[in-house]
Formats: C-alpha cells, structure tokens, sequence
C-alpha cells in the first residue's frame, strides 16, 4: 500500500509552509492553485519504486487515471519558473537550521551568490566550516543548470570535497567557456550536501550559490529581488535580499532606510537606516529587520524598506522599495491550514489503489479516471480503445480489502487468463498471416508487453537522479517473465513427468535464433549508451 501512497501520514504544516515560502509572493495564485502546486511538488518528491512508474505507463497508453498530477498551462508554466529559480534547493540536501556550536561542523558556501567574467575563463568559490574543527568532513559539491548551459557555458562538477582537521575555509574552482558570441548575463547554481551522513557535521543556509556569468566589467546596479515580503509576527526576523546586477567588478555600497506605513518603528518591527557593501564578484546581500512579538491580535501591518546613496560607480535599478507585509499568526495559519487541507485533496486523487469498487468503475469508465479538464484528445481515443479491458478488470477487488492479499491472486489470475487469450489471438494472427510461432513471439507478443516498460523506463529516466527505476523496469519485468513465466510451468511440467516415471523433452526449437536476436540487440544497446558518453550530438552524457 505504501507504494501506491504519495502523501504520508506525517505530511504537516511545515511541509505546505516551505512551499508556500516559494509562491507566497506571486499575486495570480490563488489558494486551490496554491494547493495544486503543492500536491505536485510532493508527488515530485515522493521515492517512487518501478511498479509506480509501471502502472503510470499502462495509464498513460489506456486513458485512465494519472499517477502525476495535470497542470493547465498557466500552473505548469508558474511551477517551470518556480522551479528554475529554485533549482538549487534540493529535497534530498541535509539543511537545518541549527546555530553554530562546538558539537558540531557547519558547512555552508561563503555568499549565497557571486559572478564572473566571462574572459576569467573560472570562478573561485568558497566553501567555509564552522562550529567543530577536529573532525574530517566529506562535502559533495555539484552543478545545476540555470540559463547558463552545461558544457556551452560552462563545466558541470560533480565531485567531493574533503575538510581536514581545522580547516575552515576551502575552495572550489568551476571552468567558465569563453566564447566570442554576446550573451546576456546567464546563470547557473552549486549545490553542497554531505556525501556520508554524520552527527557532527550539518548543512548550514547557504547550501547553495548562484554564480552570474557576465560580459562587461560594469560595477552594476543595485535593487530589491522582490517587490514585496510576506512575514509571520513570530518569525523573528525579516531577512530581505538585495541583489546587484548587469555587473559586479569591484566593491561597491549602498544605504538603506526603514519607512513606517501601517506597522511602526519600535512597536512593530525594529528599523532604522543602515549601509550593505558588495565585494568584487558579490551579487547578493542580506538586510535583517527584527520583528516584535507581541500577544495583541492585529491585523496585516506594512512597512517600506528604501535603498539609497550607492557608491563605488554602481547604480540603483528599478526597484529601489520593497513593502514588507507583518501577518499576524492567527491568520496566516488559517491560510496555511486551508491550503494543507485543499493539498491533502489534491494528493489524495492520485493515489494508485481504489478504496472501494465503486471508484474502481467510476475511474474505468471515464476518460483520465474523471478529470475531464485536463484529458487530451489522445486521452479519450486510448480511453474508447481500451473501455471494455478497463471495466473487465474493474472487476479485480479494491487493494483494502484483505491487505491487499486477495487483489494480488485474484489479479494473478486476471493476468493468466488474458495471456490465454493473447496466446490464443497472437497465434491465430500468425497462422492468417503466415507467420510462425517464434517470429509472432518476438515481434508482436513481445512488443505488447514490452511497451509499457519502455514508457515507464523514459519516465523514471527522466524524472529519477539515479538510473535504478529505468533500468528495473527492464530487468525486473523480463526476471519475472523468464523466471516465473517459463520457470513456474517447467517446473511444474518435470514435477509431472518425474511423478509419471517419464523423461521430460523440449525440443529447443528456434532458441538459438532468439538469443542470437537478443545478443545483437544488447550489443547495440549497450553501444549506444557508451557513444553518448562521449559524443556530444548523442547527449554527451549517461544514464545515471
């Protein structure tokens, strides 16, 4: 049952909070679309085994039900963008959010962000640890694209990095591709996480960095990354970035002001004036507001934050104010709750098993298991081809009942009686058509049930960091088919004969001429995959 299950039971408040922390600030997104963005991020989160991606493929070729959740074009194209920026947040990084001790090694990246010249031809980052210094500290560093493209712009890494006894500061180097066409600035992000999972040792908040490769020695201009911040009373601190942009060559500063609206300096948040300054090469500064705390029940409160007075030759871009919304805790956990509510809906649809038969024939018998909305023409001719097959194995019982013992034999059973009936057609087809048993084996038999696993290897090929689920739908499919498929009935079939006293025959028949087929065609494959290794106009790059 935990296979079919891509919400669990422990999924809280915290988990829409750090995705709402993501689109919180975007005006065109409502609630509900808040939530479905939010179901699809977690089902994009979720481990996912072969059997997931199997049953996504049969649905996908049938019409039925969607193991993944459907966007319209406009969510797909807001979570793409959400996602872009965002690449370098990854789910399976180490984060949290301990203050620095003695008891323990943080390691995080020097600035958050940084650019390059593109004629520097590299980009120096540094990677600093604090807190514990006598241990030694394995760190994975690795590359995501943003704009910039792998291997056009510039040289991905995937590697590790080694702490010794106290050191605290090391350094990674990342070649940039000097070309001679224009570009605009375009940027790519470096990833940390600890390749061993240690108790000593934690991910600090910069876990990651945006490097900016640039054309132009321009000290570059100055601005807010956002227009408005969205802050819980009890957060503590706003934290509000400052960018710069269209260049970073040299030191630069700029001032900073608080301007009361609504919400009011020493009763609602602590402001005042202040100055940041960029290093040569820094494209991103923190400004932090402490926020005040208090037990009266208000309603949203404002106020401005202006940037002012730069200097070192840099300006002041478009978007100098940025407003700072206060929200009080009552409120936005009402918000919270109903998009955690409205995401446990959305989640729940796209769940692999039926509770009862009758969601079983409701979802067979209509087009994407009922979500007409986002079916495709494609959708409803797989769903008229294959209506009657649907609805027959409706018929199966619903996985809750039993623990799912009676699905799984009454299914075997299913599947044996069609692959009587496959046989039966496949075999009638070939003798129409004049072709014999073996060839109608390894051609339209075999391609039958192949199909799907082809479907759900791309899928998990595309989806999945690891090549594991891509490959498993192979193997595992075809173990099951030899060594069940032909294992269980040869065994069976000596058992009768040695019961009968009787030598059990097979005649080997077109074998040979099969495991010739099936070595050329693995030789092939396996080619393949190592030419794209190295040739660029292959992918230049491996499964897995």
């Amino acid at each position: 049952e935990n296979t079919g299950r891509l919400l669990p039971d422990n999924f809280d408040k915290s988990s829409a909070n750090s995705f709402l922390k993501a689109v919180k600030n975007r005006t065109d997104i409502t609630a509900e679309e808040a939530a479905q963005l939010a179901a699809a991020k977690l089902q994009e989160q979720e481990k996912k085994s072969y059997i997931w991606y199997r049953v996504g493929a049969a649905r996908l070729v049938s019409g039925s039900k969607r193991v993944t959740p459907s966007l319209d074009p406009r969510l797909q194209k807001i979570f793409d963008e959400i996602e872009m920026k965002n690449k370098k947040f990854s789910s399976t990084t180490d984060i949290r959010d301990d203050p620095e001790t003695t008891t323990r090694a943080t390691i995080e990246f020097t600035t958050a962000a940084c650019a390059v010249m593109e004629n520097e031809k590299m980009v120096k980052i540094g990677i600093s640890r604090t807190g514990k210094l006598t241990n030694i500290i394995k760190v994975r560093y690795e590359t995501l694209p943003g704009s910039a493209e792998p291997e056009k712009d510039y040289i991905p890494q995937n590697d590790v990095l080694i702490f010794e006894p106290n050191e605290k500061l090391k350094y990674i180097t990342i070649p940039i591709v000097d070309d001679n066409e224009w570009e605009p600035d375009e940027n790519f992000f470096v990833q940390i996480s600890l390749e061993e999972p240690v108790n000593d040792a934690i991910i600090g908040e910069k876990y990651s960095t945006e490097i900016t490769i640039i054309n132009d020695d321009e000290p570059g201009e100055i601005v807010f990354n956002k227009a408005s911040y969205l802050f819980k009373e009890s957060c503590g601190a706003a934290k509000v970035e400052v960018i710069r942009r269209n260049g970073s060559d040299g030191i630069v500063s700029v001032y900073w002001k608080t301007i009361d609206g609504s919400a009011v300096n020493g009763k609602d948040y602590q402001g005042g004036t202040g100055k940041i300054e960029f290093q040569h090469g820094e494209m991103s500064k923190l400004i932090e507001i402490p926020l005040i705390d208090d037990d009266v029940f208000e309603n949203d409160e404002k106020f401005h934050i202006e940037l002012y007075d730069p200097s070192g030759g840099a300006k002041l871009g478009s978007r100098t104010r940025t407003v700072l919304t206060i929200v009080n805790d009552d409120i936005y956990n009402t918000l919270l709750d109903k998009v955690v509510a409205l995401t446990r809906i959305n989640v729940h649809r796209l769940k692999l098993g039926s509770q009862s038969w009758g969601e079983q024939f409701t979802n067979a018998m209509n087009v994407n298991g009922g979500d007409i909305e986002n079916a495709t023409k494609l959708d409803y001719f797989l769903h008229f081809l294959t209506f009657g097959w649907k609805v027959i194995f409706a018929i199966i019982p619903p996985p809750s009942m039993l623990g799912g013992w009676l699905t799984f034999f009454t299914s075997l059973g299913m599947i044996g009686f069609l692959t009587v009936i496959v046989g039966d057609l496949a075999g009638i087809f070939g003798c129409i058509v004049g072709l014999k048993d073996a060839v109608t084996a390894i051609t339209f038999v075999a391609l039958g049930t192949s199909l799907p696993d082809l479907f759900a290897s791309k899928t998990a090929a595309i989806n999945e960091k690891y090549a594991d689920n891509a490959i498993g739908n192979v193997t595992g499919s075809n173990s099951v088919n030899v060594f069940l498929g032909l294992g269980l009935p040869w065994l069976i079939a000596t058992i009768h004969w040695s019961l009968q006293n009787r030598p059990f025959r097979v005649p080997a028949g077109n074998l040979s001429s099969s495991v010739v087929l099936f070595a050329i065609c693995a030789v092939i494959c396996i080619t393949i995959l190592m030419l794209r290794r190295a040739i660029p106009a292959l992918g230049g790059s491996e499964l897995g």
